[in-house]
């Protein structure tokens, strides 16, 4: 029997090319093969996953880290941008500072870390970062680190706000700080003006800063901002009229009071001892001082004339003169049988004062001193914009005041058409007169008429019924009607804290007079801020024409029989008020610029919103501290 050959097992020599198509065609045997081949883009996949993961991971790290770096730079630059225009020291050091405690040198394998910061148009602070992170397994491909680049920018941002400023424009505001090239003023104009651009670059979109002043000294200029039926159209006022006699004419010279520009003044107790007594007289005498060492000189700023109308008609002459003081003047004064020496030092003591020489009646004519009723319907026009405030009374206990009797304090009360005791009053400095001060500062005040051929002081010709510049509701103001505004400002007059709060507080308040524009706007919260800066204690002049009258004739708020001083007065009313508007939510920051800080600003103010300023620098520090309360940081990359 012939055997048969099993094909499947032994092939003929001659058939190895099927073989090797065969073997091609068959999958069961290759495995081996196909993991082999595949190992290398598995190994690139792999590799690249984890070199990549690691990067992605440095990446979020490093942006984190430029985010905290700006953020904090940003926070630390608060307002100072808008008068350097470029990055202090200390605040590139506190962004750098910040960057490395989040991204420390070295993390993650990382080399190279770097860490930029510009400060922008905008005021914004913008950062890049970068580090280099070697791979592991991905070198095997050539590929030796990955680039991580991230940008961040971190801007103030400002939603809704309302900023009153209530500013002291007294004379003082005339002086120069030590260590300044400005005066006072000057350097609050250029602060208040960096403010306002730094705040404008950092508002959010659709956002809102609406912006008003209340300048004040003695008085305010508000008039122009009252509608007119909230005007009273019949007014008294301490004034005069013409009595008997003839048109007899003559010239008579008085003297203005002085305003301070700059130096320093000091009155101080030097020693006491028995006075001298003679028998023969039967009185006493001081004999003995110390020699002054005080010596003066003038200069004549201007000189100007002008027609008067009259009564009596004629020129007036009107010269600006300019005191200089140094050295120090000793007096003796008798007080029963003692001797008080007091000396009185100047140190460039700078004044400037009026000397005004106008038409009087002579002998011949009688002048009736007494409050006389006008017709002020036409104050538009007519009046100087200062007021005379609502009807008020001699408070005892401000823990208790009675508001349907202290309107004046009553900041959201709007005045009644029929009802003067509502309203406001025209100031008319010119038909004022202190009965019966004589124009060398002596007599005492009468309530009563006086007939009488002497001249009685006039506050306005005195220097004392100071009336600053025009106040401002809030509104929104370029960068061109801020500076505007602001170089209207003068300083002048005496300081009286309270009538400045008084209106800062009504113009803010977003449910009194003008509650139709200070209200929310688009279901918008607004932050509601009050800053008043001052150069000063209170000081009041009891001859000057101030809101509430000829005030030791007029005793609307105060006596001089009172046992609390006017200054006193002041202060308790300013204090009354701003405890009035803080219950409004309203934030109040109080600044005291060249001069020490006076208790009732600081209480008034509260823990981290009093501030006090010796110079220039101090203010704009002051400004961007304030800036950075008002204002919420946000990333913008």
């Amino acid at each position: 029997m012939r055997g048969r050959v099993n094909r499947s097992h032994h092939l003929p020599r001659t058939d190895c090319g099927t073989f090797l198509r065969r073997l091609l065609r068959d999958r069961a045997g290759n495995t081996l093969a196909m993991i082999a081949a595949a190992i290398l883009p598995i190994m690139a996949m792999v590799g690249g996953g984890v070199d990549m993961g690691r990067s992605y991971l440095t990446q979020s790290r490093l942006q984190q880290a430029c985010d905290s770096g700006v953020l904090a730079a940003r926070k630390r630059l608060g307002s100072e941008a808008a008068v350097t225009g470029e990055i202090p020291s200390d605040v590139a050091e506190m962004g750098r500072r910040f960057f490395n405690i989040n991204f420390r040198n070295g993390s993650y394998g990382s080399t190279d870390r770097t860490f930029e910061m510009t400060l922008e148009s905008n005021y914004a602070i913008s950062g890049t970062a970068s580090a280099r992170v070697p791979t592991t397994i991905m070198k095997v491909f050539g590929f030796d680190h990955v680039d991580v680049n991230v940008d961040c920018e971190a801007q103030m941002n400002f939603q809704n706000t309302d900023v009153m400023m209530v500013l002291d424009v007294t004379g003082s505001m005339n002086s120069t700080n030590p260590g300044d090239s400005m005066s006072r003023l000057d350097a609050l104009k250029q602060t208040i003006v960096s403010f306002h651009a730094q705040l404008e670059s950092a508002k959010a979109g659709g956002a809102r800063i609406r912006y008003g002043f209340v300048p004040f000294s003695t008085n305010v200029n508000v008039g122009a901002l009252l509608r007119d039926e909230w005007m009273v159209n019949q007014w008294t006022y301490q004034s005069r009229e013409l009595s008997v006699g003839g048109p007899a004419v003559s010239y008579q010279t008085r003297y203005s009071y002085l305003d301070v520009i700059s130096g320093t003044y000091s009155e101080t107790t030097q020693s006491t001892y028995d006075a001298s007594y003679n028998s023969a007289k039967g009185t006493y005498s001081c004999p003995t001082k110390p020699t002054s060492t005080y010596s003066y000189t003038s200069q004549v700023m201007s000189t100007t004339t002008e027609a008067v109308v009259g009564p009596p008609p004629g020129t007036r002459t009107i010269s600006t003169i300019r005191y200089t003081e140094n050295g120090d003047y000793y007096s003796a004064k008798l007080n029963d049988s003692t001797c008080t020496v007091t000396k009185q030092s100047y140190v460039n003591y700078v004044t400037e004062g009026k000397k005004i020489t106008e038409p009087v009646y002579s002998s011949a004519a009688l002048w009736q001193y007494k409050p006389i009723s006008y017709d002020v319907s036409d104050w538009r026009t007519s009046s100087n914009g200062c007021i005379e405030e609502r009807d008020t009374y001699d408070i005892t206990d401000y823990d208790n005041v009675d508001l349907t009797k202290a309107i004046d304090l009553d900041i959201d009360r709007v005045p009644d058409p029929t009802d003067p005791a509502t309203q406001w009053r025209p100031q008319y400095p010119g038909l004022v007169y202190a009965r019966e001060i004589l124009w060398d500062y002596t007599g005492k005040y009468k309530k009563g008429t006086s007939t009488t051929l002497s001249e009685y002081v006039s506050p306005y010709w005195a220097g004392l019924a100071s009336c600053p510049s025009p106040a401002k509701k809030l509104s929104t103001m370029t960068d061109e009607e801020m500076s505007a505004y602001v170089g209207t400002l003068t300083a002048r007059g005496s300081t009286y804290h309270d009538i400045g709060m008084i209106w800062g507080a009504r113009l803010l308040s977003p449910t009194g007079i003008f509650a139709d524009e200070n209200a929310d706007v688009d279901g918008l919260p607004t932050s509601r801020n009050l800053i008043y800066l001052t150069d000063g204690y209170t000081s009041t002049v009891d001859l000057s024409y101030s809101a509430y009258g000829l005030e030791p004739i007029d005793e609307r708020r105060w006596k001089l029989s009172d046992a609390t001083s006017l200054n006193q007065t002041v202060i308790n009313r300013f204090s009354y008020v701003c405890q009035e508007l803080k219950k409004k939510n309203v934030t109040v920051w109080i600044i005291s610029f060249g001069t020490e800080p006076q208790d009732a600003m600081v209480q008034c103010a509260g823990p981290g919103h009093y501030f006090q300023a010796k110079d220039a620098q101090e203010l704009n520090t002051t400004f961007a501290a304030i800036a950075k309360s008002l204002s919420e940081l946000r990333i913008d990359k």
